[in-house]
């Protein structure tokens, strides 16, 4: 049923002409400001790849893996609101459990965040950053917690940034297509600059 749900995703996004639609597009139509949130859902090491690019930059951005929406409103009371929020899916047990957190107190945070997000008009960008190794290949029996990170942020999420090999399965392609929501791809960790740059281009 997935198989099928994904080539049905593939050929929506084909027009009759074989253009492709706009949820399949690199360029999603809009650009991003600063400043910049960066957060985890999961406490994976994934965040540290995209704070290096943002670091070399030189963009304006906060990296806090435990940001709480009250920390978005007290960045909005000193009148410079985030404009950017990336959230980082990809849950990591060993991570989760250096901060003291469950996958559902993340879960939590992240629901609050994202709400008050969308209040404030603060862009959020579902990213995964790790690729398969930080989805079903890499995650011990019955655990599903990097698949319940994906769904409390990228089923919400404004745009997707998305390492390519971790959309194997077509997973993102199918959020992207449902939920009408522009999805920017890379191959690899090199090519995150290369995106960020076209996605802050002013």
């Amino acid at each position: 049923m997935k198989y099928l749900l994904v080539l049905l995703t593939a050929a929506l996004c084909i027009s009759a002409v074989g253009t492709p639609a706009p949820c399949a597009a690199q360029e999603p139509g809009m650009k991003l400001e600063e400043p910049i949130a960066v957060t985890s859902c999961g406490q994976s090491p994934g965040p540290v790849r995209l704070k290096v690019f943002l670091q070399r930059l030189k963009y304006d951005f906060t990296y806090n893996l435990t940001l709480t929406a009250e920390d978005l409103i007290a960045k909005k009371e000193t009148g410079t609101p985030f404009r950017t929020l990336f959230i980082v899916t990809g849950a990591s047990l060993k991570g989760m459990g250096a901060a003291g957190v469950s996958i559902d107190d993340e879960l939590t945070r992240i629901a609050a965040l994202i709400d008050e997000a969308k209040k404030q008009g603060i862009v959020v960008v579902g990213t995964h950053i790790e690729g398969m190794s930080r989805r079903a290949q890499g995650a011990a029996a019955g655990d599903n917690s990097d698949e319940q990170s994906i769904d409390a942020v990228c089923l919400r999420s404004d745009l997707l940034f998305i390492k390519s090999d971790g959309n194997e399965d077509g997973r993102f392609t199918v959020i992207s297509g449902d939920k009408h929501i522009p999805m920017v791809t890379f191959e690899k960790n090199q090519d995150i600059m290369t995106r960020l740059q076209q996605l802050f281009a002013k």
